[in-house]
C-alpha cells in the first residue's frame, strides 16, 4: 500500500533543508507522514525524496499498486451526503462553466534576518544563538518593563499555573498536548523553520498571507464565490449591519469598546512534568475575569477567525511560532507583547470582537463551556464567502458592476502602495537600529577617548595653570562616552514602538491581496454570468441576484477599508507622537550634557 497526494501549490525547496521542490498538479508519493511540524516526506516521479509542506498537498486514499500500474479509482461517495442541494441546474452549470480561481498561495521562506558583526539586528530577536540564549532583547524589554535576572523565578514551573483564574483547556488533556508549538495549522499560512533560529515565519518572503477557505463543501464547487452569489439557502448566524457614515459605508460599532490585557505568563506542565508550556492570562474589560490560554489556543482562534471572516476581513497572523528557546525569558516577553498587540487589534474590530468564537475565547466560564463552544465554532457552516450572506447594508443603493470594480481596484492600489511604504520604513529603521547599536556609539566613544588622551598629553607637560583646561577636556571626553551609551539605548525607547507598529501593519497589509482577490473573483463571475444568460444556462433573475450580492460584497470591502483607514490614522498619529517625543527628550538630554561640558572651559 502507498499513499499518493496531489500538489495544490508550487513549492520551491530551500537549499540545505532537505526539502523537495514540487509543482501544482504534480502527483507525489508520501513516504513518511509522521515528520511533524506541518511537513511530510515525499517522493516525486523522478525518484527524488524530500520534505514538502503538508498544507500544500491533498492526500489521496492509500491504493494498492497493480502490475499494470493502474490504481483503483477514488471513491467520492462519501461527499455525496455533504453536498448542499443546488437550487437549480443553472447553479451547478455556472459552477462548472466558470474557471476555478486558486486562492492566493502564501510565500514560503526560510530566510533569516541579516546579522551584523555585533549581532544587533533588532528583528533577530526571535532567533536563538548557538548557546540557546537570544542575540537581542530589545523588543523583549522595552522601556518601563520589569526584567527579572533569574528566569526560574520569573516563570513558575508549577503545573497549576494561575491560581486566581480558571485553568482553562491547557490544564487538562485536550487536543493541544504537544510538547512544543505545533506548526501544523489549517488556518492558511505558510510556515518554515528559520534556519538556526528555529522560528516559524508566517507568510514567508511575500509578507503575511491568508489561505482563505472559499468553500467548506468539497463536493459542490471549488471556485468559491458562486457558492454565495447563487445560494438559495437562508442566511445563518448573526446579522452584520453596514451603515452609511461620514466617510461612507461603515460597520456597526458597539457602544462599549472591548479590550483585553495579556499578561502574567507562567510555565505550566502536564503528564507529571513530561510536557511543559507557557500560558498567558487574558483579562477582558467586559468581565474583568481572567482566563488562561496557551499559544496553541491563540492559534486555534486565529484559524477560526480566518475560516469565518477571512473573505471579508483581513485577519493578521499571530507572532511567529518557535521550535527552540520557547522558555527563554526574553522570548516570552516578546511573544506576550506581540500577542497583546494582536488581541488589541482584534478587540478593535466590531465584527471580530462581537463574534461568538472571540467572546468564547476571552470569557468562557469553565471547561465544559470552553469545549462546548469550541465544538460549536468548529462546526460553523457560515464560513468563507458565506459570511457575506449575513451582511445587510442599511439604507444604501445597490452598486453597478463598474462601480464595484472601480472600488476594488482603488483599494488594491492603495494597499499595495502602503505595503511598499511600510516595508521601506522597516528597512530604513532596521538599518538605523543597527547603526545606533553598532558603529555610531563607537564613533562617539572614539571621540571621547581622543579628548581624554589629549588631556593626558597636556597634563604630562608639567606646565602650571592648565589644570582647568585638562579637567575640562577630560570631562568633555566622558560626556561623549555617555552620549555613546545613550545612542545605543535610545532605539528601545522610541524606534522599537515605531518598528512594531509597522511590522504589525506589514502583516495586516499582507492579508489584503487574499481578501481583495475574493471580490475580484466574484466580479469576474458576474461578468461571465452574462454569457450564461445569453446561452440560457441561467435566467436573468439569477444574474440580477448575483449583481445585487456582489454589491453587498463591495459595501463590506468599503466598510472594512474605512475601518482600516480610521485605525491607521489613529495608530500612526499615536506612534509618531510617541517617537518624536522620545527623540526630543533624547536630543534635549544630549544638548544639556554638551552645554555642561562647554561651561567647563574658561572664556579667554
Amino acid at each position: 500500500m502507498e499513499t499518493k497526494a496531489n500538489v495544490l501549490y508550487d513549492f520551491s525547496a530551500e537549499l540545505g533543508n532537505n526539502e523537495l521542490s514540487v509543482r501544482e498538479g504534480e502527483t507525489i508519493i508520501i513516504t513518511n507522514q509522521n515528520i511533524g511540524g506541518g511537513w511530510i516526506e515525499a517522493r516525486n516521479s523522478r525518484g527524488e525524496v524530500g520534505l514538502v509542506p503538508e498544507d500544500y498537498i491533498e492526500v489521496k486514499e492509500a491504493q494498492p499498486v497493480t502490475s499494470g500500474g493502474n490504481a483503483a479509482p477514488l471513491d467520492l461517495s462519501f461527499f455525496d451526503s455533504h453536498v448542499p442541494t443546488p437550487a437549480s441546474t443553472a447553479q451547478v452549470e455556472l459552477a462548472q462553466a466558470v474557471t476555478p480561481v486558486t486562492p492566493v498561495t502564501p510565500g514560503f521562506s526560510s530566510t533569516s534576518p541579516d546579522e551584523t558583526s555585533n549581532g544587533n539586528d533588532p528583528w533577530a530577536a526571535f532567533d536563538n544563538n548557538a548557546s540557546g540564549g537570544f542575540t537581542n532583547d530589545w523588543a523583549a524589554q522595552p522601556e518601563g518593563t520589569e526584567t527579572g535576572t533569574n528566569s526560574s523565578n520569573a516563570w513558575h514551573s508549577g503545573g497549576h499555573g494561575h491560581p486566581q483564574a480558571y485553568q482553562g483547556p491547557g490544564a487538562e488533556d485536550d487536543d493541544w498536548d504537544e510538547e512544543w508549538d505545533d506548526v501544523k495549522s489549517s488556518g492558511g499560512y505558510a510556515e518554515s523553520e528559520a534556519g538556526e533560529g528555529g522560528a516559524i515565519n508566517r507568510g514567508g518572503a511575500h509578507g503575511t498571507s491568508m489561505k482563505i477557505a472559499l468553500n467548506k463543501f468539497p463536493g459542490f464547487s471549488k471556485s468559491g464565490p458562486e457558492l454565495y452569489l447563487l445560494s438559495k439557502q437562508p442566511a445563518k448566524g448573526t446579522k452584520l449591519a453596514i451603515y452609511t457614515g461620514e466617510v461612507g459605508p461603515v460597520w456597526s460599532y458597539p457602544e462599549a469598546q472591548l479590550d483585553c490585557v495579556v499578561a502574567d505568563p507562567k510555565k505550566g506542565s502536564k503528564m507529571y512534568g513530561l510536557k511543559s508550556y507557557i500560558e498567558y492570562q487574558v483579562t477582558p474589560t467586559t468581565t474583568n475575569k481572567p482566563v488562561n490560554h496557551r499559544y496553541k489556543h491563540f492559534d486555534w482562534l486565529y484559524e477560526r477567525l480566518v475560516d469565518k471572516f477571512g473573505s471579508a476581513v483581513p485577519i493578521p497572523c499571530l507572532p511567529d511560532k518557535q521550535v527552540t528557546g520557547r522558555f527563554e525569558e526574553e522570548f516570552i516577553k516578546m511573544r506576550m507583547e506581540r500577542l497583546q498587540g494582536w488581541m488589541s487589534r482584534m478587540c478593535r474590530h466590531p465584527i471580530v470582537s462581537s463574534s461568538d468564537v472571540f467572546q468564547l475565547f476571552v470569557s468562557y466560564k469553565d471547561e465544559k463551556d470552553w469545549k462546548t463552544g469550541k465544538r460549536r465554532a468548529e462546526k460553523d457552516e457560515t464560513v468563507g464567502v458565506m459570511i457575506f450572506s449575513t451582511i445587510e447594508p442599511q439604507g444604501v443603493p445597490d452598486l453597478d458592476l463598474v462601480e464595484v470594480e472601480q472600488k476594488c481596484e482603488q483599494f488594491n492600489r492603495f494597499t499595495k502602495a502602503m505595503d511598499d511604504g511600510v516595508k521601506d520604513l522597516l528597512n530604513v529603521g532596521n538599518e538605523h537600529w543597527k547603526r545606533c547599536t553598532g558603529p555610531l556609539p563607537k564613533e562617539y566613544q572614539r571621540i571621547g577617548k581622543a579628548f581624554q588622551n589629549l588631556s593626558s598629553v597636556f597634563t604630562s607637560s608639567g606646565f602650571e595653570g592648565e589644570a582647568t583646561l585638562t579637567d575640562a577636556l577630560t570631562a568633555a571626553g566622558k560626556t561623549y562616552e555617555e552620549i555613546a551609551q545613550m545612542v545605543a539605548e535610545q532605539p528601545k525607547k522610541d524606534l522599537h514602538f515605531l518598528m512594531e507598529t509597522n511590522n504589525e501593519y506589514k502583516g495586516l497589509l499582507g492579508c489584503f491581496p487574499d481578501t481583495i482577490g475574493v471580490h475580484k473573483a466574484a466580479i469576474e463571475k458576474v461578468k461571465e454570468a452574462d454569457k450564461l444568460v445569453a446561452t440560457s444556462k441561467i435566467n436573468p433573475t439569477d444574474k440580477t441576484a448575483m449583481t445585487k450580492r456582489v454589491s453587498v460584497m463591495s459595501y463590506a470591502l468599503q466598510a472594512e477599508m474605512n475601518h482600516f483607514h480610521s485605525n491607521r490614522i489613529y495608530d500612526y498619529n499615536h506612534v509618531m507622537q510617541q517617537y518624536l517625543e522620545q527623540q526630543v527628550k533624547f536630543y534635549e538630554t544630549i544638548a544639556e550634557k554638551l552645554r555642561h561640558a562647554h561651561s567647563q572651559f574658561t572664556t579667554m
